[in-house]
């Protein structure tokens, strides 16, 4: 079946579509040694380079993350807080969206940009929820203006949201945007400083059970309910891609064989229950 090369590339993990489009209006794609276009169309047959790299699909990838405060949400290895270097996973992975390095929590790890488009980009935004601990008592006034909406500059209002209290010092906000700072900036325009801030929650995905500086692999269920929400259809979890029959054939007997228990359609136990002990 033929797909678009923007969303071969994304599904690849290799960029965003809106990145590939990018890559290929620059000429860094070629499809079978030619240089590929904006209207280009692939197979799993046809081989796939960006600045002449071959690329493939594999197993989409997805982690669910327990930031811990001091690891800054980038990419870039020449920062020596990177969070990929702290996780030290050993495929390609990036963070969907990101946490403050002051902050902690919940962080979504994957190697699908399509899946990453699709949270951080939605018109009517995802719950994400947050514990705040603060300097000074929080009142009811204090929620009172949270949830109706803050000023925070450069002529911003932030949306509507749900705040209620916690303990004396501690309350717990539901946001359904993603601006630079934001619940600090909320809290400072009612002269309050955040002492903590922990992100328990995406969508449908809670932070318990993770402990700081670990991960976990999603579960299907976890999965299933995540991508019913974002309206996407179908499963790519464990969509292989192999140039012959006999890695098909070892992919199959490995399977059966597998002492955890696994079969094709639900994948590797042993692989879902992974953590990362060594960070």
């Amino acid at each position: 079946m033929e797909i678009r090369l923007n969303k071969y590339i994304a599904g690849c993990g290799a960029a965003s579509r809106r990145a590939a489009d990018r890559m290929i209006e620059e000429g860094r794609v070629t499809v079978n040694g030619v240089k590929a276009d904006l209207g280009t169309k692939v197979t799993e047959t046809d081989i796939v380079e960006i600045d002449g790299k071959a690329i493939s699909s594999s197993r989409e990838i997805i982690l669910l993350f327990h930031k811990p405060r001091g690891i800054t949400c980038t990419s870039d290895r020449g920062d020596p807080t990177n969070v990929i270097d702290f996780i030290g996973f050993p495929e390609r992975i990036f963070s969907i969206g990101r946490l403050d390095k002051d902050s902690e929590g919940l962080l979504i790890m994957t190697n699908n940009g399509d899946l990453a488009n699709k949270i951080m980009f939605s018109r009517e935004g995802h719950e994400k929820e947050y514990i705040v601990t603060v300097d000074k008592p929080v009142t009811r006034g204090f929620l009172s203006g949270l949830s109706g909406g803050v000023p925070i500059g450069d002529g911003i209002v932030t949306r509507k949201c749900t705040a209620v209290p916690v303990s004396k010092y501690k309350f717990r906000i539901i946001l359904r945007q993603g601006l630079n700072r934001q619940i600090r900036r909320m809290c400072e325009y009612y002269g309050y400083n955040v002492v903590r801030l922990v992100r328990v929650r995406i969508m449908n995905l809670v932070l318990d059970g993770i402990e700081p500086g670990k991960y976990r692999d999603i579960t299907d269920d976890e999965y299933h309910a995540l991508i019913e929400e974002l309206g996407i259809s179908g499963s790519r979890r464990f969509n292989f891609r192999f140039r012959s029959v006999s890695a098909r054939v070892w992919f199959y007997l490995s399977f059966r064989n597998c002492p955890a228990g696994c079969n094709f359609r639900s994948g590797c136990g042993r692989r879902n229950s992974n953590t990362a002990e060594d960070v």
